[in-house]
């Protein structure tokens, strides 16, 4: 079955930086979008990033742009978001997903925190 499993959250202090993972498995990765999303408390879950299979292509949410970056493995079935110049606004819980056979699939999210 479709996995995704994320790593590498943590509490970091504003202007750090932090590198997120998500290893999938069950599913040709290759071949799939994927995509970072985030959920802050209270707030609705928000689009990060996405990056596409072919080119790859990737995209950004406006409060994202020029602070952090996706990229992808397809040899190690993982993809990244690479957080720079972090802010307290940028805190919350980090989600990878993507569409299978017109599923929608998550994984369990990982906590960031920015915080002094």
């Amino acid at each position: 079955q479709v996995q995704l499993v994320e790593s590498g959250g943590g509490l970091v202090q504003p202007g750090g930086s932090l590198t997120l993972s998500c290893v999938a498995s069950g599913f040709s990765f290759w071949k799939e979008t994927m995509y970072w999303y985030r959920q802050a408390p209270g707030k609705e879950r928000d689009r990060v990033a996405l990056i596409s299979s072919f080119g790859p292509m990737t995209d950004y949410a406006d409060s994202v742009k020029g602070r952090f970056t996706i990229s992808r493995d397809n040899a190690k079935n993982t993809v990244y978001l690479q957080m720079n110049n972090l802010n307290p606004e940028d805190t919350a819980v980090y989600y990878c997903q993507t569409r299978v056979s017109g599923l929608d699939y998550w994984g369990q999210g990982t906590q960031v925190t920015v915080s002094s």
